[in-house]
């Protein structure tokens, strides 16, 4: 079994050369006197080294080597490949996306409206961008995004510190879904914690209602418009739920003759 002294007074050869440690783990001396950790394994029939690093200065001890070692012992034991799921790691790693290249990636194929691909982006580009331009998806923190939305929601813009969270957790979700191994951040920042709102009560009286609604006649608009300011200002709903609504949802008559 090695030991730090041990490693330290071996000497590089001609060809390179191993020096056993324990549970499959030992030290190969490359010509150069490079040294580092290695573990040979089998699975399914086949055998496989990991490289666990290198050895001295920037590199691991000894102790550290052999809990790498311990860690690829469970993963094999499990049916896996320690030496190729290090080399996902390595591509992922590689292939990794900033916040800027996975928002293109969401705004060129999420399906939404205009108007609202218009005010998302909108956002993206005055709030998230400035911050977080090249920073990888892997480095975004739940406290970073609770920073950011804490600062749109001091300067008086509660709604838009909401949407910013709302907008990170969609281009997140749409970056895991293709792949990235990540977390998304948005999951452990719930909106109630950025901001609440009071429910807005109904502005205008029922007399104030009627009259608005007589007077729409001598507005000068499209026939079209004037028909839908009627049709909200019977229904009392918003836009979205009257999209949705269906014609046994609403008793125009009671609303009529209120």
């Amino acid at each position: 079994m090695l030991t730090d002294i041990a490693i330290k007074r071996l000497k590089p050869k001609d060809k390179s050369y191993k020096v056993a440690d324990r549970d499959g783990m030992y030290v190969a001396v490359l010509p150069s006197g490079a040294i580092s950790f290695r573990y040979d394994y089998r699975l399914n029939g086949r055998r496989e080294t990991l490289t666990l690093g290198a050895y001295g200065p920037g590199g691991l001890t000894l102790a550290e080597a052999r809990e790498r070692c311990l860690v690829a012992r469970k993963t094999v034991s499990a049916g896996q490949s320690p030496a190729q799921e290090k080399q996902r790691a390595k591509r992922r790693a590689a292939e990794a996306l900033t916040i800027a290249a996975a928002g293109a990636r969401w705004f060129e194929g999420a399906r939404m409206a205009d108007s609202t691909r218009s005010m998302r982006k909108a956002i993206f580009d005055r709030d998230i961008l400035p911050s977080w331009k090249n920073r990888l998806l892997s480095e975004i923190t739940p406290d970073d995004l609770r920073g950011l939305c804490a600062k749109v929601k001091e300067r008086g813009a509660p709604a838009t510190a909401i949407h910013v969270r709302d907008i990170v957790k969609q281009i997140y979700g749409h970056a895991i879904l293709h792949g990235e191994k990540i977390a998304n951040p948005a999951d452990e920042v719930g909106p109630a914690s950025i901001a609440t709102f009071v429910p807005k009560d109904r502005a205008l009286s029922p007399l104030e209602v009627r009259i608005l609604f007589d007077q729409i006649e001598h507005v000068a608009t499209l026939p079209t418009i004037r028909l839908g300011l009627r049709l909200v200002l019977l229904t009392m709903v918003r836009k979205s739920e009257l999209l949705d609504a269906t014609w046994d949802e609403v008793d125009f008559g009671s609303y009529i003759h209120a």
